[in-house]
């Protein structure tokens, strides 16, 4: 997601995303003109799909929260098959979908849409990888895991990136979720999740 707040580690220039890794390696894309809004770091990406090198391949995943769409971006760009793109600001969808253009793949979807919203109506067992990065400040990342949990939209062996406030308490997972690994970056925590499927 592209965060309301600075992120820690390397960053690309202001304005500009570039992809880490994978087919698309080395892109330089626009990053809308939207106060605050920041693409997750390089060094911070580069750390996750390290540790998602695993299931990435032909995965179906989602990116709430999307922002500069960096994450769902650098996963197509590593081969997933398909990524689910939601951002609720008008301006930064827009950029989103030229960049998405600009890049000529088709198996990017976009939603101009609150993420809370489109999980009440997501499929169950729909998504692979979930990359959860509500900004900070809105303190809802507690309440969006179990929304997830709820909605049971998790394929068999799914996973969740969580990303948020070092300051903060460890936000509290549902019951059966596992975390496989957790890193700190600056102000940011992050960490990838195992959550609990069900049927």
């Amino acid at each position: 997601m592209a965060k309301r707040t600075a992120k820690a580690g390397k960053k690309s220039q202001p304005g500009r995303l570039r992809i880490v890794a994978g087919n698309w390696r080395s892109r330089v894309l626009d990053i809308a003109d939207v106060p605050g809004l920041r693409p997750t770091s390089e060094r911070i990406r580069e750390t996750l799909f390290n540790w998602l090198t695993p299931q990435i391949s032909g995965a179906r995943c989602l990116d709430l929260f999307a922002g500069s769409g960096a994450l769902g971006l650098e996963a197509l760009s590593r081969g997933a098959a398909e990524t689910v793109f939601v951002e609720k600001s008008s301006q930064a969808v827009e950029t989103l979908r030229n960049n998405i253009a600009a890049l000529g793949s088709p198996a990017a979807i976009v939603h101009n849409s609150d993420a809370i919203e489109f999980l009440k109506n997501a499929a169950a067992g729909e998504f692979d990888i979930v990359f959860l990065d509500p900004p900070f400040a809105a303190d809802m990342l507690g309440d969006l895991c179990r929304l997830l949990d709820k909605a049971s939209i998790f394929a068999n062996s799914a996973r969740v990136y969580l990303e948020e406030d070092r300051a903060k308490p460890e936000v509290t997972l549902p019951r059966g979720w596992q975390v496989i690994r957790t890193k700190n970056a600056g102000n940011v925590r992050y960490s990838l999740v195992s959550p609990e499927v069900r049927g």
